[in-house]
């Protein structure tokens, strides 16, 4: 791993670093990535924005799994025949099923059960400061708030809580778990969610995988590829986000001291803090790569058909263009026109969860913890190396002294 390669640099910082680099030569660029595969990085704000809406870009029904055609067919179709990885009309009718059980109100519902988490999880980081002076806010509490919140949301009985957790750690590593581990997630994942739909068409429950098994536009309705595909998407990208958001969020927040000193004074400001903290340090570096179906010009380049296109969220949510002194963290800043959850026909429908999530949950810690400080210096801190994900791997805090 080099610190030169905007997606797979591994120092806190350096990819940010690494992609102005790159921005600064222009907003489309042509390059090898870690995969193997080459592919049209997109750098520029206003060219992500055009590329995300433009029908010519498209999944194409590809295989997005990390490991392609070296997986089997049916464990393919068992994962991924979700929406990230269709094209309309299939999308459209994928999209309009899933939204009419994926509710505003179901997620706006959700409030007191995330605040009661928030509360308990809470309750064991101060166990932890007061036993060992120092925890990580991650393993303590950026990560197990939004698995618990998806699990129980769609239906995941508790007791298996822990094995998703086990399986997010290797399909959302991709090809850097290795094939077998990979593999072996996969089909223990596809296992579970078969005998879960199996009991809750026996046994129908007030949550999300009920509602999805039970949806219907006249005689269409999800088939079970497409049922494990779905949960299978919201179980890893519905905590996954939520994670990387709230730790990001943290990271920042302890960097720039006045501005979480603002917070703290004023967190009326907490939703507008959320989209500046999504646009400041993006939870996903990517979204799912897409393919040209025809040629197409993007900042005066034309991209051949069958090539791989790649949004860089991270550059393109920093483009001096669209956003005044773009490294700077400004909670006062109106930055609801960043794309961490993408744009278009594909952007992200757990959106309004992640936001609801990190709003409570910050709420809930910096109330809670008026005194909680870095427990490692910056420069120490790691990214998990990954195409997809930006999420540290650990954030150490300790009470201030």
């Amino acid at each position: 791993m080099t610190d030169d390669d905007p997606f797979l640099a591994v120092r806190d910082g350096a990819r940010h670093r690494a992609l102005a680099e790159l921005s600064a030569q222009g907003p489309l660029h042509h390059m090898r990535l870690a995969t193997g595969a080459d592919a049209w990085v997109v750098t520029g704000y206003a060219e992500a924005k055009a590329v995300l809406t433009d029908p010519r870009v498209i999944k194409g029904g590809a295989s997005h799994s990390p490991y392609g055609d070296e997986m089997p067919a049916e464990l393919q179709a068992a994962l991924y025949s979700h929406m990230l990885a269709t094209d309309p009309p299939e999308h459209t009718r994928l999209r309009r099923l899933v939204s009419a059980a994926f509710t505003r109100r179901r997620v706006e519902g959700l409030t007191p059960r995330v605040e009661r988490i928030c509360a308990d999880l809470l309750d064991r980081l101060e166990e932890t400061l007061d036993a060992e002076g120092e925890a990580d806010l991650i393993a303590a509490f950026a990560a197990p708030l939004p698995i618990t919140v998806i699990c129980e949301l769609l239906g995941v009985p508790p007791e298996s809580h822990d094995d998703v957790r086990a399986w997010a750690g290797p399909l959302l590593a991709g090809r850097f778990a290795g094939y077998e581990a990979f593999l072996r997630a996969s089909q223990e994942i596809v296992e579970f969610l078969h005998r879960l739909l199996v009991d809750k068409r026996r046994a129908p429950a007030d949550d999300l995988l009920s509602a999805l098994v039970a949806v219907r536009d006249g005689e269409d309705r999800l088939t079970e590829d497409e049922l494990t595909s779905m949960v299978h998407l919201l179980l890893l990208a519905g905590h996954e986000t939520t994670v990387n958001l709230i730790a990001n969020g943290m990271n920042a927040l302890f960097a720039n001291p006045e501005q979480l000193a603002l917070l703290r004074a004023e967190p009326e400001r907490l939703p507008d803090a959320v989209e500046e903290l999504l646009r400041y340090d993006s939870p996903a570096q990517v979204p799912i790569p897409a393919i040209t179906a025809e040629p197409v010009e993007v900042a005066g380049q034309t991209i051949p058909a069958g090539e791989n296109v790649v949004i860089a969220l991270l550059a393109v949510n920093r483009d001096p263009a669209r956003f005044a002194d773009p490294d700077v963290l400004d909670l006062s800043r109106d930055a609801a026109g960043q794309l961490a959850f993408g744009h278009g026909i594909h952007h992200c429908l757990g959106a309004p969860l992640a936001r609801l999530e990190t709003r409570i949950a910050l709420d809930a810690l910096l109330r809670r913890f008026g005194d909680l400080v870095p427990a490692a210096p910056a420069e120490s801190l790691e990214r998990l190396p990954s195409l997809i994900i930006n999420r540290l791997a650990v954030l150490p805090v300790r009470r201030a002294a």
